[in-house]
């Protein structure tokens, strides 16, 4: 059974990207199975820190995008979802490719929810980075 609670399909929640950090730094949504939902992000001069790997706040925008729009799925028609606390472990460092990260449900509340996101390389599967995303169920705003 299927968590979500609002009707979407990829292309409209890509479409909702634009003109926004997500569209500037390339990450895409690309897939949603009934609990989860995955994207990827290129790693690439757009999300690299000085030392030419993989910048920790882009693993950090990449997975509150993630559970963000996870939560807002998963919200009833006429609420959404906004951040309240994110934590990351960078776990390895990416120099180029492509990571890509897996969202999924630990608890889905009234006025709450908590998101696991799992970033790993595309090319080798291997873990990059480990977030906890708490987000608070709001009202939509008419």
């Amino acid at each position: 059974m299927s968590i979500w609670k609002k009707t979407f399909t990829i292309e409209s929640l890509n479409d909702k990207c634009k003109n926004t950090a997500i569209e500037t730094l390339g990450i895409k949504i690309t897939k949603v199975d009934d609990n989860t939902l995955e994207g990827e992000m290129p790693v690439d001069s757009r999300t690299h820190q000085v030392h030419g790997i993989l910048h920790g706040g882009a693993s950090v925008l990449f997975a509150e995008t993630l559970g963000s729009i996870a939560g807002i799925i998963a919200s009833k028609v006429g609420y959404t979802a906004v951040g309240l606390d994110i934590n990351a472990n960078h776990l390895r460092g990416i120099s180029k490719g492509v990571v890509v990260g897996i969202a999924s449900a630990i608890h889905i509340g009234r006025s709450t929810q908590v998101w696991d996101i799992k970033i790993r390389d595309k090319e080798t599967d291997k873990l990059i980075c480990i977030s906890r995303l708490t987000v608070a169920v709001i009202e939509e705003k008419k």
